[in-house]
């Protein structure tokens, strides 16, 4: 996608969320659109951000007036350091020349919930997946594995310490591969091959500049994203 066209599906999403209301990206607004597009954020990461910014935004009241691009930088970039994390991309777009070298390293986790919060977030999304039949009959073994699990983890969590703390988010990083994998198996060939389209597309502004084995681990890890977002499936593992 080149940069007018990519700027123009970001100012027809955000028309659509203003409600018709057309906010051009012209001058400094363009520099932003124009700096994700080099920074190589994918279209859907930039949409998902301006969705963010709108969530909240409407979460304070009625609209008072036409959102501008530029309110919903920091969602945008916010999205885009949980895709590079998700993904653990390492290198610079090959459409940064700013770029001197490849980026050594993913940017860094933002401090997030608790490991009680953590481990109580995912019950509650394993048990609404199981409630409204996203997860099949296949899946409930596991998931009752998973579950007593996690119960039990949470009643001890806020005491783990050192070693034991270690052991706890090394099980619960080998429970979310155990998901990951079922869920992988249980889908069919026409939906993972969608994601993996999905998924190369997300990357192709990094292909160039990344080994085969890396992309090749990036794509996977951006498929699994990709599987987790269209079926709601939480992230178990916890850093």
């Amino acid at each position: 996608m080149d940069l007018s066209e990519y700027c123009r599906d970001i100012e027809a999403h955000l028309c659509r969320k203003n409600d018709g209301h057309l906010m051009r990206i012209v001058g400094p607004s363009f520099e932003i659109v124009a700096k994700w597009a080099l920074d190589g954020v994918p279209l859907k990461v930039a949409l998902g951000g301006i969705e963010r910014y709108f969530e909240r935004y409407y979460r304070k009241g009625p609209r008072k007036r036409p959102v501008k691009i530029d309110f919903c930088e920091a969602d945008v970039l916010d999205v885009f350091d949980e895709w590079r994390r998700a993904t653990g991309l390492t290198a610079a777009p090959a459409g940064d020349a700013s770029a001197a070298a490849p980026v050594t390293a993913a940017p860094a986790r933002k401090k997030g919930p608790s490991l009680p919060e953590h481990l109580e977030r995912v019950l509650v999304k394993l048990s609404s997946l199981r409630a409204t039949g996203v997860l099949g009959d296949e899946a409930d073994p596991l998931v009752d594995r998973v579950s007593a699990e996690l119960d039990a983890a949470r009643g001890k969590s806020a005491g783990v310490r050192g070693e034991e703390r270690r052991v706890t988010v090394e099980r619960l990083a080998a429970l979310d591969t155990e998901l990951i994998a079922l869920m992988k198996s249980a889908v069919t060939k026409d939906f993972i091959d969608a994601l993996r389209r999905e998924a190369a597309e997300e990357l192709a502004a990094f292909r160039s500049t990344m080994a085969a084995d890396a992309f090749a681990a990036a794509l996977d890890r951006a498929i699994t994203r990709l599987m987790r977002e269209r079926l709601g499936l939480p992230v178990i593992s916890f850093s």
